[in-house]
């Protein structure tokens, strides 16, 4: 256990803002880390953070563990492993961005040991998770918010519970849709653009000091080409299609991004 005043934390997900969320939840907080990948968890042991030799270890010394993995497949299969070992009135905060459904039936499995869950992804990418001002959309009781709060400020800004489990989830989808849909409209704006023969780069400059302009714009115009984009594509590729799996209908954000996404080179096969 920690000293007085410190909480015993653990998370599991150290990728490139998986990492620095852990980083920041070290203050005032005894920290363990769990990874697939040894040498992940290197800088974590060198800061003086603990690092279990597995997952049912860290959740049997924590009282707040933190999972950001990729997708709803690692997800169970972490928290499968995790919850059992886990001791009654801790919390389990799932920051990865996946089904509302998958929450919402580890929210019911948590209840059933006495754990509280809370379905908490982020926004702001690795540059906001350093800072500690990433955006945190929460899906949970208000027990599991108020008890996960004080972790959360570590790093983020706009911390909001938004429902039940799953909420959260919904909230990340379509926020993430809607970023895939500006920088697809982004790109459709300016090849229209080259083809009534303005230039790519005047085009540009003009609409981020002009009403067009938009965050997906400004990652959009910064790019050399689609492909530049490819990593950050597949994510968005994932939420675009989680949007299409609980929104049941055409949606005009992912017919706005296909466009783009596609021209990445990244498809649903290659996730």
């Amino acid at each position: 256990m920690g000293c007085p005043g410190m909480a015993d934390v653990g998370f599991i997900g150290l990728g490139s803002q998986g990492a620095p969320i852990a980083v920041r939840m070290m203050a005032g907080n005894r920290l363990t880390v769990w990874a697939r990948r040894p040498e992940a968890t290197a800088p974590f042991r060198e800061k003086g953070a603990d690092v279990a030799a597995s997952i049912e270890e860290l959740g049997a010394a924590c009282e707040h563990v933190g999972v950001c993995v990729v997708n709803d497949a690692d997800v169970r299969e972490v928290c499968g492993r995790i919850l059992p070992a886990m001791r009654r009135g801790s919390l389990l905060a799932i920051h990865s961005t996946v089904l509302p459904q998958t929450c919402e039936d580890l929210a019911h499995a948590a209840a059933e040991r006495g754990v509280l869950l809370l379905d908490a992804p982020v926004s702001g990418g690795s540059p906001a998770a350093e800072a500690g001002t990433l955006t945190v959309m929460c899906g949970g009781s208000t027990a599991a918010f108020d008890q996960a709060l004080p972790i959360l400020q570590t790093f983020g800004h706009k911390i909001v519970l938004l429902g039940e489990a799953g909420a959260g989830q919904r909230a990340k989808i379509v926020n993430n849709a809607l970023l895939a849909a500006n920088m697809g409209l982004a790109y459709s704006a300016l090849a229209l653009a080259e083809g009534l023969g303005v230039a790519r780069s005047a085009m540009a400059d003009l609409i981020q000091h002009s009403s067009g302009r938009s965050f997906g714009f400004e990652v959009f115009a910064r790019l050399p080409s689609p492909s530049a984009f490819a990593h950050g594509a597949g994510l968005l590729f994932k939420d675009v299609n989680l949007l299409g799996a609980i929104a049941h209908q055409d949606n005009a954000l992912a017919t706005a991004a296909m466009p783009f996404l596609k021209a990445t080179g990244v498809t649903r096969e290659k996730l």
